[in-house]
């Protein structure tokens, strides 16, 4: 070994540091080494070393107001004239402690500093901070429908005093105000931490709330004229660490302790938000947003994140459906399935088509590819469904999984049989249909007409509507909470959804209906035709024909999903996330 790689090897990581960017910083009597310019907050965090906050968000500028945040720091002495500095036995010049705390949000670490969360300077402080804080507030936990996700709560008990030496009457804010149509006010539990005044500002762009009055009688409120209408307006309920600001839908629905947390990801467009789904029983309380930087940041909007209550509405169909005499009576599976296989078989294969929808997972879309294939058609196409981007996260492309369907059928537009299809059930060339989670009369172009042409309807159908009132058969699918599977959004990521409910009545997930009407159709029984039993193994086979998930498993996806192809699509409220924390206005 040479001299220079030995002496390379026995240089310490503090030696290192500067090299590779990093700092070397002690912690709590423990020398880290962490990027330069780093907030204290940050350094800590890396070691899991907690800092109490309240006013901090990495998301959002850091302006410092809340004082929780406060850690006493120390550098080593200034060395009189003409001295050298002196150095410890590891190398480490001495610190010198400063007699007064600093706030960790917005001060970055430097070489050789110190950092302490604890010992009684920062311990009297942080007492003394929290007293305020709960001077105004109403100690009414039990009745305050943050209990149980309430940093104030939690913070008074690790880092509060135990008792109040207030005596004076409680000063009286505003209550249960009505500041905009998803978002309520209980402004006598503000900590005036201003997460909410930032987070319209910097990323929903409609700065509408704001501090009015001075001192104790501060109030949070919206600008006059102004209503919190925002589309992201829910998303400050998210960072509200007290009660002030909650959830039209959700509030006094459910304590959130008794609610179970699934990781899943929201089908309502393209981007594929990660989403919680905080579920009791087999009902869906709300629905809150995932941090995940690569697609969503940690924001979603209210429209998305609201658009659940169909799933367990009147209109939910739960019992598979024959039609007869006009009429359609509850069937048993095994019927429902023997009936529409010998409809759809009963004709050649260019007269039969099936629509599917970019709204499937790509297990269903594989599926749904197969089924065709064993009917014989070359009639098959989704439903497109496009809008206006909203230029932070609700994509042009409101299916969820339009990408996912060009990988695994292989088509470039994988909706351009559709025209053709719509107008050959329009002239009867085509006799029978097989619709897939598609209601056709709502962006399909179809009318009530074109669908009394067809001699026979299939279709797998979540709720009652034209189409299923149209067919001749109905299978109850699965909501987007009662699936697991894949898909891939707008950017070429592959994301796993996961189920947070079980599928409500008699209804199947869709994977497994369609793997039924296959069987069917090749007269084959599941064991005989070599199906899976598990939506793992329709994945397996799945990479096998698509070379981007070659090597891949639904557990290796992860929560954060992977990207399989390049797209070129970015989301602009990334973007815009990335130009800030390039300007170091956020930590990110």
């Amino acid at each position: 070994m040479s001299d220079n790689a030995a002496t390379a090897e026995d240089r310490l990581p503090k030696d290192l540091a500067a090299e590779k960017g990093l700092v070397n910083v002690q912690i709590d009597g423990v020398w880290r080494q962490v990027p330069k310019g780093t907030r204290m907050i940050e350094a800590c965090r890396m070691f899991a070393v907690e800092v109490p906050h309240y006013c901090y968000h990495p998301k959002l500028s850091s302006p410092g107001n809340c004082r929780m945040c406060l850690v006493q720091m120390g550098m080593p002495p200034r060395p009189a004239p003409g001295a050298e500095p002196s150095y410890d036995e590891d190398g480490y010049q001495p610190i010198g402690w400063m007699p007064r705390p600093v706030i960790a949000c917005a001060n970055t670490v430097g070489e050789n500093m110190g950092i302490r969360t604890s010992g009684e300077l920062v311990e009297k402080c942080r007492e003394g901070v929290m007293e305020f804080l709960l001077i105004n507030h109403p100690l009414d936990c039990p009745i305050c429908d943050q209990a149980g996700e309430c940093r104030l709560q939690e913070q008074s008990v690790g880092y509060g005093r135990g008792r109040s030496r207030f005596v004076d009457m409680k000063v009286k804010k505003p209550k249960n105000v009505d500041i905009g149509r998803n978002i309520r006010l209980d402004d006598e539990r503000c900590i005036m931490c201003s997460r909410c005044i930032r987070f319209m500002d910097e990323v929903a762009g409609d700065p509408v709330l704001g501090f009015t009055q001075r001192g104790t009688h501060t109030t949070l409120t919206v600008h006059p004229g102004r209503r919190l209408d925002h589309n992201y307006s829910l998303n400050t309920a998210d960072i509200c660490p007290v009660g002030a600001l909650t959830s039209n839908d959700f509030r006094f629905d459910m304590r959130v302790w008794f609610l179970k947390e699934t990781k899943t990801i929201d089908v309502n467009c393209g981007t594929g938000a990660n989403i919680v789904v905080w579920t009791r029983g087999n009902t869906i309380y709300r629905i809150t947003p995932r941090q995940n930087d690569e697609v969503n940041s940690a924001w979603m909007p209210d429209s998305h994140r609201l658009n659940f209550h169909y799933i367990d509405s009147e209109q939910r169909l739960t019992e598979p459906m024959i039609k007869q005499n006009g009429r359609h009576l509850p069937a048993v599976w095994p019927d429902a399935v023997k009936t529409a296989a010998a409809g759809l078989k009963k004709f050649s294969a260019t007269q039969v088509a099936v629509i599917a929808s970019a709204r499937m997972t790509n297990e269903e879309l594989f599926l749904a590819k197969t089924l065709a294939d064993e009917l014989g058609t070359e009639h098959l196409t989704i439903v497109p469904r496009n809008g206006e981007g909203d230029g932070m996260l609700i994509a042009a492309d409101r299916n969820p999984n339009t990408v996912g369907t060009k990988l695994v059928w292989r088509r470039e537009d994988p909706a351009f049989r559709l025209e053709s299809i719509r107008e050959a059930v329009r002239s009867g060339s085509i006799k029978a249909l097989l619709v897939l989670g598609e209601d056709l009369t709502a962006e399909a172009g179809f009318t009530a007409e074109d669908l009394a042409k067809p001699e026979f309807i299939a279709s797998i159908q979540l709720l009652a509507g034209p189409t299923a009132e149209a067919s001749d058969v109905i299978l109850p699918g699965a909501a987007f909470s009662e699936k697991r599977g894949s898909m891939v959004n707008v950017t070429g990521r592959l994301q796993r959804l996961n189920r947070a409910t079980e599928p409500l009545g008699q209804a199947h997930d869709d994977w497994e209906i369609l793997r039924d009407l296959i069987c069917e159709v090749i007269n084959k029984s599941i064991a005989d035709a070599d199906y899976p039993h598990l939506i793992e193994d329709i994945f397996r086979d799945m990479s096998g024909n698509v070379s981007e998930f070659e090597g891949l498993t639904l557990s290796k996806i992860g929560d954060l999903g992977q990207v399989v192809t390049e797209t070129g699509v970015t989301i602009p409220l990334l973007e815009n996330e990335r130009a800030r924390k390039a300007a170091g206005e956020i930590v990110g």
